[in-house]
């Protein structure tokens, strides 16, 4: 990971000069602060907020919520002040930075204590700006994408505070990309015998089903292309987790309807429908098993038609079919719904978020964190 893979990834979605340099300077800054810190993996600690800010490129957050990305941590280990910060920068990346920035021990009576307390702080700042929990949501992911170098203890507090309290978060965003990827890499260590068990299996089906899932994808591609539709088609393979839930309901692997699955993506609404019916042309759907979230989305306003065929080498192949808009929700969550990225929650959108009114009450209710979490 370098400086170079984060511009590169930036300026496929931005290519503001000025907002460019902005982040360059923010890097550098924060290399400087960040100087002689090294990580437990043996690497300098700008390693850590850079992969944080590329993690977060690759869902095309805005140049505020980068920047703050690499000063995340410059409040909370170095000297520098937050006025520093906006001074440097300007006050939206300096009240993203604090918004992220651990409440001090000293603060505190106990860990347990501790823990809730900068837990609240960090879910009452998804009222005030959803950037915030976007930038620990990243933060997190990587901490555990580097969890090896960790004592084993440590390893699995961390695993079983991030199922806990993380995974949720990015549910109730929308941020599946980054909720899947926590999930497999929480249950690693929570379960590694069973966690490694189950990749062996599902490595020796995607290997076994890939000819099979590609030349579905291959032909509906064409049948839409044919009928004018504009799409994309991918492939995906549930992740480890999500099929370890559905092994502890009850199913065997090959009875997961949504083991394998094919991401249909079109243009607008009625596409969607029509490009439903082309699917169960071609493939036999199975009853019981078509959900339409785009009359009904989900309440992270998730929206996707879902329908599980009989597919080619008698595979259950789950077809997702969704708009270009729904797909980029589906993958950045409520990001995606900014207009003004400075004007991050208006209250239409937190009313359409029954999350965001369920910590407004709770956050009213009690003035106890521990208590405060418990009811999150």
């Amino acid at each position: 990971m370098n400086l170079e893979k984060l511009l590169e990834n930036i300026k496929k979605y931005n290519s503001n000069e000025q907002e460019i340099e902005m982040i360059k300077k923010a890097y550098f800054y924060a290399e400087r602060l960040h100087n002689g810190q090294i990580r437990q993996s043996g690497e300098e600690y700008i390693t850590h907020p850079l992969s944080v800010a590329i993690i977060l490129s690759e869902i095309e957050a805005n140049t505020n919520t980068i920047v703050a990305a690499l000063l995340h941590d410059t409040l909370e280990d170095t000297d520098v002040k937050k006025d520093d910060i906006s001074y440097q920068f300007n006050p939206h990346v300096a009240m993203l930075v604090d918004g992220v920035t651990k409440i001090g021990k000293m603060n505190f009576s106990s860990r347990e204590e501790e823990i809730a307390g900068n837990t609240r702080k960090l879910l009452n700042g998804i009222t005030e700006d959803i950037r915030i929990i976007l930038i620990k949501l990243a933060d997190r992911l990587h901490n555990m994408r580097t969890l090896e170098f960790k004592k084993p203890d440590k390893q699995k507090e961390n695993a079983l505070e991030t199922m806990e309290i993380f995974v949720p978060i990015a549910y109730y965003l929308g941020c599946y990309s980054i909720k899947s990827e926590l999930e497999d890499l929480s249950f690693k260590y929570i379960n590694p015998e069973m966690y490694f068990e189950l990749a062996k299996k599902v490595k020796k089906i995607e290997e076994t089903t890939h000819d099979d899932l590609h030349s579905m994808l291959a032909d509906i591609h064409t049948l839409l292309t044919t009928n004018n539709i504009p799409n994309e088609v991918k492939a995906r393979t549930k992740n480890i987790y999500g099929i370890y839930k559905r092994i502890q309901q009850g199913n065997k692997l090959n009875e997961i309807h949504d083991l394998l699955a094919l991401k249909i993506i079109v243009d607008n609404i009625r596409n969607c429908y029509a490009a439903l019916g082309d699917v169960h042309s071609l493939y036999t759907p199975i009853h019981g098993r078509m959900k339409d979230y785009l009359v009904q989305p989900k309440t992270n306003m998730y929206q996707s038609l879902h329908t599980t065929v009989f597919g080619k080498g008698e595979n259950l192949v789950q077809t997702q079919i969704r708009t270009f808009e729904m797909d980029k929700i589906a993958t950045m969550g409520l990001t995606a719904y900014w207009q003004d990225p400075e004007v991050v929650m208006n209250d239409e959108l937190k009313n359409k978020f029954q999350f965001f009114k369920s910590l407004l009450e709770i956050n009213q209710s009690t003035n106890d964190n521990r208590r405060f979490l418990e009811e999150i």
